[in-house]
């Protein structure tokens, strides 16, 4: 009987599957970290490194420290529900040095929240900025912790 003969082409083929299907397991052996599928499908690692995270918000507790009467207009007001970092950033640095200044409340920081947009909750109140605006900023006619007083 005589054996068939396999055309070179398809010989090819099985090769280059062949040696892409052992890439593929080599770079695997090689890149997957140690622990992985120590706890699930992920690093084990990824576990201690999220655990142990440098605090970067202060939280509103600290900013009433210093602000206390800033909080507590805040709190009576309708802005009761964000933290002070919302606004003004990061503040974990300015809490462990005065010294070091917030970023300053610009239009983009109520824009963020107060610009028309239909997916945001009808409760928070909104403007189309080329119609609200009258060539003034937003501090310019409202107070950022009491927005509807007047400066």
């Amino acid at each position: 009987m005589h054996r068939p003969i396999m055309p070179p082409q398809v010989f090819r083929l099985v090769l280059l599957t062949i040696a892409i299907v052992a890439s593929y397991f080599m770079a695997r052996w090689l890149l997957t970290p140690a622990t992985f599928h120590a706890y699930g499908f992920y690093r084990g690692e990824a576990l201690a490194e999220h655990m142990t995270p440098e605090p970067v918000y202060a939280g509103r507790n600290a900013c009433g420290e210093c602000h206390e009467d800033v909080v507590k207009k805040l709190a009576a007001k309708e802005h009761r529900t964000l933290g002070c970092e919302t606004c003004h950033g990061v503040s974990q640095p300015h809490v462990e040095n005065p010294d070091v200044k917030l970023t300053k409340i610009g239009d983009n920081h109520c824009l963020r929240c107060h610009e028309a947009n239909g997916a945001r909750p009808a409760f928070i109140k909104q403007i189309v900025v080329k119609d609200h605006f009258r060539g003034d900023k937003c501090t310019g006619c409202h107070v950022p912790h009491q927005p509807n007083e007047m400066p």
